[in-house]
């Protein structure tokens, strides 16, 4: 499912996109209710705007299944097309209930797993670091894997980043020095469970998220110069996007 804001430069495309699907075990709150949740409240917010770029919301189907909707859509648009694309960012599991706040590793600074996301990547990394740092909360970076639906996109060179709270992991001693919460245990205990339910979630967590996702979308909304080279309109500081009650 697809929802677009049409902007000044339509050759100019912002996509910020989530997965609908839960595996059928789970009734997916977390997974991936939360972050389908920060992104459609982020497209309500944002009906009224008028970004200079094109902004295009993506919910994904069948991402349980080997990203499939996203893979179709990626893989289906014309070489035109995806050059018409100027980043992506992804948002799956964003309010784990016993979280570490991931950023994806566009860089390779960690040196962990597959490498660096495509030339761009690293400046969308910095954007959510920079927002954390504001906010005053740690982060740490997430390999860029391709086990969600950035994948796709990664596959064909365009820039990527997004947010992950964790999943099947375990959370290290260091980890809960540092956010809390308890060593050993899953990220997210309920992971393709029944359990994912309301109760599952962190609520804190996906509400600072939220406004993550929030800012880095109007963010590139108005200018993704940093990213792709292409000039926009402006920059949002943060002091004056964010409220109270985040900065707390």
């Amino acid at each position: 499912m697809l929802a677009e804001l049409p902007g000044i430069n339509s050759d100019n495309i912002v996509m910020v996109g989530s997965h609908l699907d839960s595996v059928a075990t789970g009734p997916g709150v977390q997974d991936n209710g939360s972050g389908n949740a920060a992104v459609l409240e982020t497209a309500i917010q944002m009906a009224k705007v008028k970004p200079h770029n094109t902004v295009r919301f993506a919910w994904w189907g069948a991402e349980e299944a080997g990203l499939v909707g996203s893979i179709n859509y990626v893989f289906g648009l014309s070489e035109e097309e995806r050059n018409r694309i100027a980043l992506y960012l992804n948002f799956d599991m964003i309010g784990s209930p016993n979280p570490v706040l991931f950023v994806y590793d566009g860089d390779d600074s960690d040196g962990v797993g597959a490498g660096p996301g495509p030339e761009g990547s690293a400046q969308i990394e910095a954007l959510f670091e920079e927002f954390y740092t504001q906010v005053g909360v740690p982060y740490k970076g997430t390999d860029f894997s391709g086990r969600s639906d950035y994948g796709p996109f990664i596959y064909f060179g365009i820039p990527a980043g997004g947010l992950f709270t964790g999943a099947e992991g375990l959370k290290t001693p260091d980890e809960a020095a540092i956010w809390g919460g308890v060593a050993g245990l899953q990220y997210d205990p309920c992971y393709h469970l029944a359990c994912d339910t309301f109760d599952n979630i962190s609520l804190p967590v996906l509400f600072l998220n939220s406004n993550a996702v929030a800012f880095a979308t109007l963010q590139y909304a108005m200018n993704t110069e940093t990213v792709n080279r292409v000039r926009g309109k402006g920059n949002y500081k943060l002091k004056d996007f964010l409220d109270e009650e985040v900065m707390e």
